[in-house]
């Protein structure tokens, strides 16, 4: 069977490749945005309100996708899913860019984009595990890494181009309403655009007879949940992924961090600083992914050494070239993670069939994905007298959650090969 698969890899790897570019070109405005909190902020967002935007999307990432699980758990195939899941999801970014030309009261636009963003964080929710199986099906073992990183290579490449264009459209225009409704619709009809680029790939089944379930949604998550707290080795590992939430936190904030107190200018914040993060990604997706440097625990513990650096640079060195640096190295640490986590999870699922693996471990993990960037937000709001001091404490406080992440990361064996069960 893994035979086969390496036979439609080049084809395979192509068509998620062109997927992901299309996404590519769409993530700098409503993921990891910078673009995203200085447009906020612009529109008088407060503090809390910037950090309820990552909160809503690890919401909808880590609720949701139990839904898509439990409804596709007896379906073999699942290309028409995913192809159809995206669709979805890119139509919210699409009417959010159409209602920006028509809106005409501007207090109307923080919470038609706060229902947008609701509606955009449910539909990725309901897509994730789903896509995140799908990629670890149509690769072998041998070759999901490597497919994998071709992916996201694509993908941060177009981010690179889109964050040139943000910088370009933003140096111009500024903020205007006109500029940011072009901004969101041509990310909307790029995403619809990628989607359709599912069609590329080749989907292999199984030759071994499925297990159907007949359990409720309840029972159904509920048996996964006890199935995973009960692998200690998959808990740990969760644990030391927290830093991932640090990465996406400091991610949606340290723009406003240098264009407030540091004079760096919205278009460079908004785009330059998105560049660096994705030739970063695109570093790690080369070195640790295409020609697969370090083993999969020794690229995982990376990422904490590395987050530690960049939280020191963004304390003690908050000029240009400091925030350009810590830009590359928190890209670095997100392709890193992105190429090592739906292996891992796969790995020690146990499971032939990861995808109420993928849905439930951000789940688990929900508590402090959507309460820290919320508790970030909330602490520079309270502390705003101290000016940079508040954004510097709570720089520190990443510190110390990066460095338990890095000791249950020590703990963590990925060597352990487990028996593997339909």
């Amino acid at each position: 069977m893994d035979a086969k698969k390496d036979i439609y890899f080049a084809r395979n790897a192509t068509g998620i490749a062109m997927v992901e570019f299309f996404w590519g070109l769409g993530f700098p405005v409503v993921m990891e945005s910078t673009f995203l909190q200085i447009f906020l902020k612009n529109l008088g967002a407060s503090d809390f309100l910037i950090g309820l935007v990552p909160a809503i999307l690890m919401m909808g990432i880590s609720i949701f996708p139990l839904f898509s699980s439990y409804l596709t758990r007896n379906h073999e195939t699942q290309r028409p899913l995913v192809l159809g899941l995206h669709l979805v999801s890119s139509l919210s970014t699409l009417g959010f860019g159409l209602f920006l030309f028509w809106v005409r009261d501007p207090a109307l636009i923080l919470p038609a984009f706060f229902i947008s963003y609701v509606i955009f964080s449910l539909c990725i929710g309901l897509t994730f595990p789903i896509w995140l199986n799908f990629l670890v099906k149509i690769f072998s073992p041998r070759k999901s890494v490597q497919g994998i990183s071709i992916m996201y290579a694509a993908q941060n490449t177009a981010k690179i181009i889109a964050s040139i264009f943000i910088i370009k459209v933003v140096e111009h225009f500024s903020f205007s309403l006109i500029s940011a409704a072009w901004i969101f619709l041509i990310s909307g009809i790029l995403f619809l655009a990628g989607s359709l680029c599912f069609l590329f790939t080749r989907e292999l089944n199984s030759p071994a007879p499925r297990v159907l379930r007949e359990d409720s949604f309840f029972r159904h998550t509920w048996k996964t949940i006890r199935e995973m707290t009960g692998n200690k080795n998959l808990i740990t590992y969760l644990i030391g992924d927290l830093d991932h939430y640090v990465v996406l936190t400091v991610i949606g904030f340290y723009a406003n961090y240098a264009t407030q107190f540091f004079g760096i200018k919205d278009y460079t914040a908004a785009g330059l600083f998105v560049g660096f993060i994705y030739s970063g990604a695109i570093l790690a997706n080369i070195t640790l992914g295409t020609l697969d440097i370090l083993s999969l625990k020794q690229k995982f513990i990376s990422t904490k050494i590395l987050n530690l650096i960049l939280l020191c640079l963004l304390i003690f060195s908050p000029g240009l070239t400091g925030f350009l640096l810590a830009s590359l190295l928190l890209g670095f640490c997100r392709g890193t993670r992105s190429i090592i986590y739906s292996p891992a999870i796969k790995k020690f699922s146990n499971r032939q069939d990861a995808t109420a693996y993928f849905a439930t471990a951000p789940l688990l993990t929900i508590a402090f994905g959507s309460g820290f960037p919320l508790f970030f937000g909330h602490m520079l709001d309270r502390f705003s007298l101290l000016g940079q001091g508040a954004y510097q404490l709570m720089f520190g406080i990443c510190i110390f959650c990066v460095l338990i992440a890095m000791v249950f990361g020590f703990l963590t064996n990925f060597d352990r090969q487990p028996k593997i069960t339909p």
